[in-house]
């Protein structure tokens, strides 16, 4: 059985139990639109904002936020495999241990890019301005970033081995990330100090990026810059990532 078969038998696995599972697609599909409803109208007394259209700035932050947010949950499921003995069972079968993180990861990022064309969809009704060029390049950078945030969430569930471990180091490093890259609203905003520590984020870059994207301009420092990081931060992240669930499933 070649590594791709493994890979696609993985990723069916997974994703089939992500369809058994409707109240996750449920939430998945209806948390970026309560933001796009109940928070992105908060933001029509700023009239930066205002001025530059407030989907166009907000929208492409949220899309962010989102492939961020709903790749964390790969560690939950991974640590109730390791108590369920599901993962003691993978021991004993030859399958690659990359295998085992692909499955997660391409999941993982397939979920996220089907609220991701929803929320295109409906934003596009509430003033968002849509550049299929743009916008498709979009939804790869964050597709490459849900890939990152996914097998670090899963290599730290193999790691921690404990739900409520997991779930203060998650909140604790996703909090200051979000806070840090202006996906709510543009660290522009912010004062100096805020900008120059924004720059030690890597979602920042992702972010700057994707409202460029969003408008149409694909050739720009930033877009490369964006890609430049996170596909290099993607690379080390997968070797590490393959080294704890050899470990881990040895």
């Amino acid at each position: 059985m070649t590594i791709m078969t493994e890979i696609g038998l993985l990723f069916r696995r997974r994703l089939m139990e992500q369809i058994r599972s409707p109240i996750w697609l449920f939430m998945g599909l209806t948390t970026p639109l309560l933001y796009l409803a109940l928070f992105a109208p908060l933001l029509k007394g700023i009239p930066a904002m205002a001025e530059a259209g407030i989907a166009n700035v907000f929208v492409p932050g949220l899309l962010a936020l989102f492939a961020l947010s709903s790749s964390t949950g790969i560690g939950w499921i991974i640590i109730h495999e390791l108590n369920a003995g599901v993962v003691e069972r993978f021991r004993v079968t030859p399958v690659s241990r990359f295998a085992l993180l692909m499955g997660n990861v391409l999941k993982d990022v397939v979920m996220f890019l089907l609220p991701a064309l929803l929320v295109i969809g409906v934003a596009g009704f509430a003033g968002f301005d849509i550049h299929a060029g743009g916008l498709a390049v979009l939804l790869v950078l964050l597709s490459l970033l849900a890939a990152m945030v996914s097998a670090v969430s899963g290599s730290l569930g193999l790691i921690l081995r404990e739900i409520g471990t997991l779930a203060a180091v998650v909140t604790g490093l996703q909090l200051p990330i979000t806070l840090l890259a202006g996906v709510l609203l543009p660290i522009s905003f912010g004062p100096r100090w805020l900008q120059v520590l924004a720059h030690l984020n890597p979602l920042y870059y992702v972010v700057e990026a994707s409202r460029l994207l969003a408008g149409g301009v694909i050739w720009d420092g930033k877009v490369l810059l964006a890609f430049a990081v996170i596909g290099s931060l993607l690379a080390i992240t997968l070797v590490w990532a393959t080294n704890v669930y050899k470990k881990a499933v040895a």
